[in-house]
């Protein structure tokens, strides 16, 4: 038995009686044709049983239809909203998400973002470890959306967890802690260095004595280091960079019999699986990371439409939309954070 040959968009453009670019736009883009045209078109198609080629619509387009996560750290949690966010979102749109892990490391993430020039339609760059002049030259080949970024000339989405810190030092100053440590994360992390700035004016304004900690790597093995700088410096408290340093950190105080919150209060930052769950359950600065995924995804599909229209929110967000439309151009979209306290702070005993 013979198999039927599956038609082709020339096969559809020729029934249409136009010609294969304007087929590939009716089918792709719509929008860009004639109406009447895109409806023949697209009944055509329907008729024919037509199947659109990635490969071949990349090559009438230039378009790939992919979008590129780059990510870290893949094996954090604190990631995993942001992709189902970015991905359901370009889903709707017609796009395929990919991930890049590029290791905390600055050499992987730069080879991993000339690598994609010309295999995706562009990316969005959660928490980069590169400087600002290495970003802004990758944009100029690749279209870009940052993640907890600042950058001039390229949109962004940035979860204050700046201020969230701040008011983690204001809980535990109300609290009664005079004297508090910083367990800071990778030297280029861009994150890292806006929280301290932020605590250091605040920690002044409260009149406590902030020491700083650091470089660790965010990840809980790190915790052990953190937690013994912490209880030689003679602090009462430990804001931990992330939440899985902050788990490495209660486990340790855990296996030295210290007291939490009583001899120490811990904080994290990213509300992550599992900050309810450890004992104690850890007071942690919450962010709407998934949220941010999808206004990431919403600022890219504005650039590459060049039209500013994002897809429709599922969760009928309507402000996303406006967000998106204005920081194309503007200034980074900021989106507010807020502390969980939990039974990892309490005033201190000693």
């Amino acid at each position: 038995m013979a198999v039927r040959r599956q038609p082709t968009l020339r096969d559809i453009a020729a029934a249409a009686g136009v010609a294969v670019s304007t087929a590939s736009r009716a089918l792709t883009r719509p929008g860009r044709v004639n109406a009447d045209t895109a409806e023949r078109v697209m009944a055509v198609a329907k008729e024919l049983g037509y199947i659109p080629s990635a490969s071949a619509r990349a090559l009438l387009s230039g378009r790939t239809s992919t979008v590129a996560l780059v990510l870290p750290d893949v094996t954090n949690p604190v990631f995993f909203g942001l992709v189902r966010g970015t991905s359901a979102r370009l889903r709707e749109s017609g796009y395929v998400q990919v991930l890049a892990d590029t290791e905390e490391s600055v050499e992987v993430e730069a080879d991993t973002l000339r690598k994609l020039r010309g295999q995706v339609d562009g990316a969005v760059l959660a928490a980069s470890r590169l400087t600002d002049e290495q970003i802004a030259a990758a944009a100029a080949d690749l279209a870009l959306v940052v993640v907890n970024r600042t950058i001039p000339g390229i949109p962004g989405v940035l979860l204050d967890t700046a201020g969230g810190m701040v008011q983690a030092i204001e809980h535990l100053a109300a609290l009664g802690h005079t004297r508090i440590a910083y367990a800071g994360g990778p030297a280029t992390s861009w994150s890292d260095r806006r929280r301290r700035e932020a605590l250091v004016p605040a920690a002044e304004r409260l009149g406590v004595e902030l020491v700083v900690h650091g470089p660790y790597s965010p990840v809980r093995d790190s915790g052990p280091a953190a937690a013994d700088a912490a209880l030689a410096a003679g602090v009462t408290a430990v804001m931990a960079f992330n939440d899985l340093l902050a788990f490495g950190i209660l486990e340790r105080l855990d296996a030295l019999g210290v007291d939490v919150p009583g001899r120490m209060s811990v904080t994290g930052c990213d509300d992550i699986f599992g900050s309810d769950l450890v004992r104690p359950a850890l007071t942690t600065v919450r962010s709407p990371v998934e949220r941010a995924g999808r206004m990431a995804a919403d600022l890219l599909l504005a650039r590459l439409d060049g039209d500013g229209n994002g897809a429709d929110d599922a969760d009928g967000d309507a402000q996303d939309d406006a967000d998106a439309e204005r920081a194309v151009t503007a200034e980074p979209v900021l989106m507010p954070t807020d502390l969980v306290q939990r039974a990892s702070t309490g005033r201190p005993t000693v």
